[in-house]
């Protein structure tokens, strides 16, 4: 499985030379980024835990002495001319500061230096400053104190997209669609949203005013609001798929209370007899690594290798390992995937792939495993580096990193890429570039029982299922809102409508008048074909030459357009009825009257674990096969 390579860590000494102060900043910053942590970041008494989170990284607040010394003489032999270097490197801000002929900004050229450090480095290791770093440890935690709503900044004034359950927003009747006029009498006119969210955010007890604009109602409704820690669960929902005995969870990130919420919800659902379970980790972009490997355990045997790191030091070869008995180990399951699913989703299916625990069903995953660690390097906390140090595998050996074809702009690492691209041009088309690599070209690996997987990056699934294709119209509604609006207004018209609504030919005709009222618009093949062929008649002074021909143009793309909703009429359904059911029911109502009876993924799995001998035949055989 693993390999190993020597390990080997710099430990800093002193540095000669007389220095202004600014220079001596910098050259600490500049030792953080070449040693990692040691001693640069205050030791505590006690070695903490690491930590591995949001995006599987891992956050070395106190120094991480694991790293030793078996190359120790060599990093010796190499220190004095890192240290002459980093001399160049700070006697260059020293001159800087002190001789340009205008007043510098040091902060901004101390973070700009160390972008410059990272620029060359791969994508995801990157300067974070407070901002970033508190969402990080906010979407880590899983909890803050506010209000409890999703909101976006539309037509000129802030929109509640949905109030969360069981929040201060849901509690007072806050509903999808109002829009936020006031907050504590400041107009949230031209606001952002982030400005918005943080006049709402604060802490939990304090109170709110809000002016709210209805629909429906003339005047502005005014909400007394207390402010409370909301907390942001993991598991979205679980239940049996309607009509079945088949289970089902969704899960969206790994929090620090994952896997204690996925525990209670599997915990039920096995106390409902369920004889199977679709585990769905669709637009699952990851989180603690921790999570992940508590995750896996739910379903594999104790003892079973779960995944392991491995970076440019054998010191950075970690193997995870499943320590507890499993609560859902005999039934078949199915974990559901797609090209959001990334870096701890990939570690759980990869896992549960290579054991032969279940089927992997949808579309090849992001391919996102690397292993990163948060150093701080500012007493204050405003600044820390986030470093790339090691890369994740599955139990069968394969790299969940998909091999990177994306660089910092401006990097040198973009310049080599570029020109690598530009070498490749004229050559065989069937090559295929490093990050979307095709079934056949990619490396063979073998589960537990022998089954075919491939590598090459992200987790490919066992049974994949056609990508769903927006037609230009589909991404516009979504786009613009479309849905949503109408929804809007539609449950302010019929405020009776129950969750069983369903879509009739008389409202998508209503809907189509709505576009219409509200300026939907958009521009097909055809249109952009005409606005090029305009501004060419145009250029050539031949306007009134063509002018009939344009008016029929014009009438033509109008008649595209109208087609062009008839055959999308199928997914205008679909998104009139989610709209209007997140509207009144939330996201449950939304999971349990569409996703669960029409979602193409959903109905594979349940007719995989519904079709006698189905599930065992991919188990056993698989549906792959090597092209050797």
């Amino acid at each position: 499985m693993a390999g190993g390579t020597p390990s080997a860590r710099l430990r800093f000494g002193g540095f000669h030379g007389s220095f202004h102060l600014f220079g001596i900043t910098l050259f600490a910053l500049g030792l953080i980024w070449f040693a990692g942590s040691g001693e640069a970041v205050q030791q505590s008494s006690a070695k903490a835990e690491p930590v591995l989170w949001a995006d599987t990284v891992h956050i070395d607040v106190n120094g991480d002495d694991a790293a030793a010394s078996e190359n120790e003489p060599s990093a010796r032999e190499k220190r004095e001319t890192f240290l002459q270097d980093i001399k160049k490197l700070t006697q260059t801000a020293f001159n800087v500061r002190n001789h340009y002929m205008e007043d510098i900004d040091t902060d901004a050229m101390i973070k700009a230096g160390i972008r410059g450090m990272l620029s060359d480095l791969d994508r995801y290791s990157v300067l974070m400053e407070k901002s970033s770093y508190d969402a990080l440890m906010e979407s880590t935690h899983g909890k803050y104190e506010g209000l409890g709503m999703q909101i976006d900044a539309r037509d000129n004034h802030i929109v509640i997209i949905t109030p969360i359950e069981g929040t201060p927003a849901y509690a007072k009747g806050l509903q999808a669609g109002d829009v936020i006029w006031e907050i504590d009498s400041i107009s949230t006119e031209g606001m952002s949203s982030a400005d918005a969210a943080k006049l709402m955010r604060g802490k939990a007890g304090t109170s709110i005013t809000l002016m709210i604009k209805r629909q429906g109602i003339a005047d502005l409704l005014e909400f007394h609001l207390q402010r409370a820690v909301i907390e942001l669960k993991s598991v979205n929902y679980y239940g049996l798929i309607p009509g079945t005995n088949i289970g089902y969870v969704r899960l969206s990130r790994f929090a620090e209370e994952t896997s204690h919420e996925l525990r209670e919800a599997i915990g039920a659902l096995n106390d409902q007899n369920i004889s199977s379970l679709v585990f769905d980790l669709r637009s699952n972009g990851g989180g603690l690594l921790d999570q992940a490997k508590e995750t896996a355990e739910l379903f594999l045997d104790e003892g079973d290798e779960i995944v392991y790191t491995k970076g440019k030091y054998a010191s950075s070869e970690h193997h995870y390992r499943s320590e507890r008995p499993p609560i859902f180990k005999d039934k078949p399951l199915i974990v559901l995937v797609d090209a959001g699913t990334a870096s701890a989703s990939e570690i759980v299916s990869g896992a549960i792939q290579d054991w032969d625990r279940g089927l992997i069903v949808g579309n090849p995953t992001y391919g996102k495993g690397l292993v990163q660690q948060i150093f701080p390097i500012s007493n204050d906390g405003s600044m820390a580096l986030k470093l790339t140090t090691a890369k994740y595998y599955v139990p069968s050996g394969r790299c969940i990193q998909k091999p990177d074809k994306e660089a910092k702009p401006g990097s040198h690492r973009q310049e080599m890429i570029e020109e690598e691209e530009d070498g490749a041009n004229g050559e065989d088309s069937t090559q295929q570039a490093h990050d979307t690599l095709s079934v056949n070209t990619r490396e063979v690996y073998y589960t537990n029982g022998g089954r075919i997987v491939y590598g090459g990056g992200g987790i490919v699934p066992d049974v994949e299922i056609p990508r769903e294709t927006w037609k230009v119209i589909e991404i516009n509604l979504e786009r613009q809102s479309m849905f949503f609006d109408y929804a809007v207004q539609y449950v302010a018209d019929h405020p009776d409508v129950t969750s069983d609504f369903e879509v009739t030919p008389a409202i998508l005709e209503d809907f189509r008048a709505f576009l219409k009222k509200h300026d939907f618009k958009y521009k097909n093949s055809l249109e952009v074909s005409y606005d090029k062929l305009s501004e060419t008649i145009k250029d050539e002074d031949k306007t009134a030459e063509f002018k009939n021909q344009l008016a029929d143009l014009d009438k033509l793309i109008e008649s595209e357009k109208t087609k062009e909703f008839d055959e999308s009429k199928d997914y205008i359904a679909r998104g009139i009825k989610r709209a209007v059911i997140s509207s009144i029911a939330g996201e449950r109502g939304v999971y349990e009257q569409i996703i669960l009876k029409s979602d193409p993924a959903v109905k594979r799995a349940v007719k995989i674990l519904e079709t006698d001998g189905e599930y065992s035949k991919l188990i056993k055989e698989g549906q792959k096969k090597a092209e050797l």
